[in-house]
């Protein structure tokens, strides 16, 4: 096997990773884990014809996939100089957008568990413990991964 035949085999075996580890963990289509192995193996951005081409996706489910990175901070899009399409690349600081993106859900819990105890907290039955358990739970895991974001961001 040459040296370009070993790249592009350990390419494929990110690429496999990507799209059935990062895609399930997070949610995501395996199309949108490819998406996010090919983007992340790139030394340029790419439009989303090209990655239509390398993932092997229709243009509908690129635009998803693409929508999907970028909202979960991995990805970021924009017009390179001169151009007249968007290009689509991996941040550079890819997981700490991904931090921060799941920070926001947290944080969004969060705030519903407040409101939920606020509503509902005294009603009689279980509703009243469950929603002030809704509450500590979010509260702790909001203020830790404020914190490891913090962390991580004074390590960089």
């Amino acid at each position: 096997m040459t040296g370009a035949e070993a790249r592009a085999a350990g390419a494929e075996v990110v690429l496999a990773d990507f799209a059935r580890v990062i895609g399930q963990t997070m949610g995501w289509p395996p199309t949108a884990g490819r998406t996010a192995g090919v983007l992340m193996l790139s030394e340029r951005p790419l439009t989303a014809r090209e990655l239509q081409a390398q993932v092997g996706a229709s243009a509908g489910s690129m635009s998803e996939c693409t929508r999907l990175l970028i909202e979960n901070g991995v990805v970021h899009r924009f017009k390179a100089p001169g151009s007249r399409h968007f290009v689509h690349e991996w941040r550079p600081d890819a997981w700490v957008g991904c931090l921060e993106h799941q920070l926001r859900q947290v944080e969004t819990l969060r705030d519903l568990a407040h409101r939920t105890t606020a509503t509902a907290g005294s009603l009689p039955g279980p509703v009243g413990p469950r929603a002030r358990e809704m509450v500590a739970y979010y509260d702790l895991m909001a203020a830790r991964l404020g914190a490891v974001l913090e962390e991580y961001r004074a390590r960089r």
